[in-house]
């Protein structure tokens, strides 16, 4: 048997990235999966706004039937050149409208859902290795950031009613916002890039009961070693 059958899955952010693999390894799994995205993909949907978020929730279960996973995705692109002393009100707000605020309502509206219909649900957050170090893009890091710590209180409330809340911590992923300056592989332990394959795969473990079902309120990182490089290089061992 698969790892997800019979599951009832939501994944925004879906048209691109991290978030197209995730519905990608959801379905393979056997999980029924319904993506959603501002772009082109199952469902069309706008989480710059509440409203937006909230009708996401409501479509969501009355497409799928019941909802019992839930992957967040959904993030702006961003641009290198939106540092601190140049990013605009409007791309601040937008980056925390859609990575933290609309994270929170689509996941009080699902759990509201799986508490009343008796559903053990899984929900992961897709947050990242800034939220314990700078970008240089600080609307992205804060959103980031207050991810992580909006997943420990989900996970803390929603225990005792068997549902399970984690996060996973992608590292360098080209593609989908991130773009790679020179030399930042060799930074990596394992020596390569990072994959959606690779972040989903993890991401259906950590879903799945047969391997994720004592593990709630983690942040599990898949970096190939990234997060070890303290950026002051030790003498390479021959």
């Amino acid at each position: 048997m698969t790892l997800l059958e019979g599951e009832r899955a939501l994944v925004t952010g879906a048209a691109r990235g991290i978030g197209r693999g995730m519905v990608a390894a959801l379905r393979a799994e056997g999980a029924q999966v319904l993506g959603a995205d501002i772009e082109a993909s199952d469902l069309r949907c706008d989480l710059s706004t509440g409203e937006g978020a909230r009708r996401l929730a409501e479509e969501a279960i009355r497409s799928l039937g019941s909802v019992s996973l839930f992957v967040h995705c959904a993030s702006p692109r961003r641009q290198e050149s939106q540092h601190v002393l140049a990013l605009t009100e409007a791309q601040w707000r937008e980056m925390l409208a859609v990575n933290l605020d609309a994270a929170f309502i689509l996941c009080q509206a699902l759990a509201k859902h799986m508490i009343g219909a008796k559903v053990k649900g899984r929900m992961l957050l897709t947050t990242s290795l800034h939220t314990e170090s700078p970008r240089n893009l600080p609307h992205y890091s804060a959103s980031k950031g207050g991810e992580q710590m909006l997943m420990r209180e989900l996970a803390k409330a929603l225990g005792p009613h068997g549902i399970r809340v984690n996060a996973i911590v992608p590292g360098a992923i080209p593609g989908g916002g991130f773009n790679a300056p020179p030399g930042m592989v060799e930074k990596i332990p394992l020596q390569r890039f990072g994959t959606p394959v690779d972040v989903a795969a993890m991401a259906v473990a950590v879903l799945s009961e047969r391997f994720g079902c004592y593990v709630t309120g983690s942040s599990i990182v898949v970096d190939g070693g990234l997060s070890l490089h303290n950026w002051i290089d030790p003498p390479k061992i021959n």
